[in-house]
């Protein structure tokens, strides 16, 4: 591990949120900094599957996705090394066999962002299944609503800004100092 980070860690680290909160690249950057591996749980989704998400949405639908990532998360978990940051979809914890599973045994982390920055992060991008040809703003404002109560069940809250990665990583980074010397929950 990284020598100026002061953490004894002994579970993953897991990112949830919804899409455009931040979950891969303020993961990957916090793997950087902790000096442990970075894994995409849709980048191996889409390994094994071999063709993108937004393809396995349109040809096997949600449920099946929900089943395969089930099963990818699972499996990151059980593979060594046991120290890692992994990054969800947004669906995944949402599950409650991932979110269970997640929760007994790694550390989660909730990137929390507004509507207004999660419009402006996933406007113009097409590997969003459930915003391809929707409102995106009217789908996020529904997913907020459906989702953030569950979200919240996560070990650790971070609420995202408008501001710079490394901003957004240290506020990460001081939740988890926190977290592990004195069990708070929020940031």
């Amino acid at each position: 591990m990284n020598k100026d980070f002061d953490l004894v860690l002994d579970r993953p680290i897991v990112m949830v949120g919804l899409m455009g909160a931040g979950k891969t690249s303020v993961g990957r950057a916090l793997a950087r900094r902790l000096g442990i591996p970075f894994v995409d749980s849709d980048k191996e989704i889409e390994s094994a599957a071999g063709c993108s998400v937004v393809d396995i949405f349109s040809m096997y639908g949600e449920a099946e996705f929900r089943r395969v990532e089930q099963k990818i998360i699972e499996r990151l978990l059980d593979t060594p090394p046991a120290l890692k940051v992994l990054s969800t979809g947004e669906g995944a914890f949402i599950t409650p066999a991932v979110r269970e599973l997640v929760l007994n045994r790694a550390l989660t982390i909730w990137l929390k962002a507004d509507l207004e920055l999660l419009v402006k992060r996933t406007n113009f991008r097409n590997t969003r299944p459930q915003l391809l040809h929707a409102d995106s703003r009217k789908i996020l404002a529904q997913l907020i609503s459906e989702r953030y109560d569950i979200y919240a069940t996560a070990d650790i809250t971070v609420e995202t800004k408008d501001e710079s990665l490394r901003k957004t990583l240290d506020k990460v980074v001081s939740a988890i100092k926190d977290y592990t010397k004195k069990g708070k929950k929020d940031a």
